[in-house]
Order: structure tokens, then sequence, then C-alpha cells
């Protein structure tokens, strides 16, 4: 089975998991994941993220979070520029997602930005997915 968009799969591997309220999940790595996971991390929406090999493949063991009451600390996770359909924006165009409460993954010249990054740093690019 090929697989045309990996974020996407990435995306819904983390909203299965929260459902199924998983503590952590495996998912195949690559360096886009690994810094969509990095951003997702340093955003505080997930625990811990470690590096693995299982099975002689390069994983991403993904460590959930979840509020005291048990809720999942995502809300809402959805893939923005899809195969099918690019979403490009420049960055006089980039908005605060949820007023500023959520985050915009971008990936740009300059690397892997959240949206707030890339206003800072006037960069555009790829609007990858959105996270609140």
């Amino acid at each position: 089975m090929s697989m045309t968009d990996p974020i996407a799969d990435l995306l819904t591997r983390i909203r299965n998991a929260h459902l199924a309220k998983h503590d952590r999940l495996d998912v195949p790595s690559s360096n886009l994941k690994a810094e969509v996971c990095r951003i997702l991390k340093e955003q505080g929406y997930i625990s811990k993220l470690e590096p693995m090999e299982a099975g002689g493949r390069k994983v991403l063991r993904i460590y959930l979070r979840y509020t005291p009451a048990g809720d999942p600390a995502i809300r809402y996770l959805q893939r923005v520029s899809r195969p099918g359909r690019r979403v490009y924006r420049d960055a006089g165009s980039l908005k605060p997602v949820l007023n500023g409460l959520g985050v915009g993954i971008l990936s740009t010249s300059r690397g892997v930005l959240t949206d707030h990054d890339a206003r800072t740093q006037r960069v555009g690019g790829e609007v990858l997915c959105e996270v609140w």
C-alpha cells in the first residue's frame, strides 16, 4: 500500500489514539513528521517525543498529553494543505489560528515553523495543519 499523504496519516493516528485514550503511539519516522511533532511538543500538545528503532525501522514514539480531567490536550487537529489542493500563504496573509489560541504549522524555506514564528521572521510557506 502506498501512502500519498504521510502528514495526514500522522494527524489521523494522533486523533485516533486520543479517541482511544492511549498514552502513547508509534508512527513511522520521517524528517518532516519529526519536525511537526517537535512543534507539537514545544507548544505543549504532546508530552514527550522519542525517536526509536523497532524491527529495523525508524519510528517516532509520541506520548500524548491529557488534562487532569482526562480530556485530550488536542481538541482540533486538521490538515490544511493536501496533495490535491496545496495551500500556500505569504507572511502578510498569515492570520493567527483561533485568535492566537491555536497553532498553524507551516513548511517554509527556513524549515518547519509555527504561524507566529513565520510572521515574526516575515516568511511564508505551505500551511501543513492547524491545531488547538
